[in-house]
């Protein structure tokens, strides 16, 4: 909402629970009706759709409710977030024409909304993107200060590769593909593929913390089946936006991310 307004957009954000100063407009997308009511009452010139369950197995809002969107913005310019965690992890890198082969719950939900929004409307934008970090309120920002405090138990796995991306670069390609005719998938993800556990190390050492609090782990040794390694491949969305994808490298050094 913050980047639609510095860009000039008259931006209308939405809410489930909470009205804040940015989503003023309450909807419940696993509504139909109450989602066709709104679409109908804004006229919107376009829809970014970033919602999704607050329950990871929430499937009733990331599936169905895309569904519902889809539905109600007939004739108007959608752009759909997804995500990595479409795939199972097996192949390593992801163009934007790989097939969808989730492992766990909240991957089935995104890769069905995914589905559905494609089958409603084949002129949408679909975006997959990947970890998202946002100048120290990103949620690893926050699990990695909450593992260096002990606040919470667990590991950040040196085996888990993901390329994270900066929320203003994030949402300055929606807003970029909100105002164009983009059709299909798009990957968008920063620049380096980095693990989890490095990702922390990163953040750790901007923030000034102990880096070596971190705990280490490894999704290998624990058997755990969720996806390993899921690298995007950003080549079609570089050559096509003009908004630069950072690396979290960069970002995260920078001190903003």
């Amino acid at each position: 909402m913050a980047r639609a307004a510095a860009a000039g957009w008259d931006a209308v954000g939405t809410y489930v629970s909470a009205a804040c100063a940015t989503a003023t407009v309450r909807l419940d997308i696993r509504d139909r009706d109450a989602v066709r009511r709104v679409v109908a009452a804004v006229r919107p010139d376009a829809i970014v759709h970033a919602a999704a369950g607050r329950d990871r197995n929430d499937w009733a809002a990331t599936a169905d409710g895309a569904a519902h969107v889809a539905l109600a913005a007939a004739g108007v310019r959608l752009v759909h977030v997804s995500s990595d965690a479409v795939f199972s992890g097996r192949l390593g890198e992801y163009g934007e024409d790989a097939v969808p082969d989730p492992v766990y719950a909240y991957g089935a939900a995104k890769a069905a909304a995914e589905t559905a929004v494609r089958a409603v409307d084949p002129s949408a934008a679909v975006v997959r993107t990947s970890l998202i970090l946002g100048d120290g309120n990103g949620a690893h920002e926050i699990l990695t200060r909450d593992l260096i405090a002990g606040r919470v138990r667990g590991a950040l796995f040196t085996d888990e590769i993901r390329k994270p991306v900066h929320v203003d670069d994030l949402a300055d390609a929606l807003l970029e593909l909100a105002a164009g005719d983009y059709a299909g998938v798009l990957n968008v993800a920063g620049a380096d593929a980095v693990s989890r556990y490095d990702l922390g190390v990163l953040v750790a050492r901007r923030d000034g913390l102990d880096e070596t609090a971190i705990p280490a782990g490894s999704l290998a040794a624990l058997g755990l089946a969720r996806p390993a390694d899921l690298r995007l491949r950003t080549g079609r969305a570089r050559a096509l936006l003009s908004v630069r994808l950072r690396g979290a490298t960069e970002f995260v050094r920078s001190g903003r991310g």
